[in-house]
């Protein structure tokens, strides 16, 4: 039944934007087992991926879209922004991901960038619980992200924390 409701909203890149097609599959506040990795799937990052990220966030820096302004930059060709990982977030994790859960808020996050995803980049993710806790009536859990491209290159990691729904 889950595969039948991921289908009917998957995207063309091939990721679920429904996230309450999935909800009853997920863990809830208690299943979730700090240290225990998340479960995640490779995702290849496309230009037009990239390029439609940025158009629908309004960064239109030509490092995103003109292979030649990108040739003669630092980075010798194009690349994705440092905020792709919020695409790349959904892209790497299954329907059925904690993360996903509706109801779930951002209680603040930081990441660090190392190399810049580029196109046709092989994206892994690594991802699992640090900690959960309760504060005043709340349920949060700590979480860390890494992701890599196909060489094994750190492109950025995160640690956040958000407040679960109940």
């Amino acid at each position: 039944m889950v595969e039948a409701a991921e289908q009917s909203f998957k995207t063309d890149h091939g990721f679920t934007t429904d996230f309450w097609a999935t909800n009853a599959a997920r863990k809830s506040w208690d299943d979730i087992v700090p240290g225990e990795p998340r479960a995640t799937i490779p995702y290849t990052l496309t230009l037009e991926a990239i390029q439609r990220y940025c158009r629908s966030v309004g960064d239109l820096h030509p490092l995103y879209f003109d292979e030649q302004y990108a040739a003669a930059s630092k980075y010798g060709g194009l690349i994705a922004p440092p905020s792709i990982h919020i695409l790349l977030m959904f892209a790497c994790t299954p329907a059925d991901d904690w993360m996903r859960s509706p109801g779930t808020i951002n209680a603040g996050q930081s990441w660090t960038y190392n190399v810049p995803a580029r196109p046709g980049d092989e994206i892994r993710l690594e991802a699992r619980a640090l900690d959960k806790f309760i504060r005043k009536g709340r349920l949060f859990v700590v979480h860390d992200n890494v992701f890599f491209n196909q060489n094994s290159e750190v492109i950025c990691a995160g640690r956040g924390q958000t407040i679960r729904p109940s």
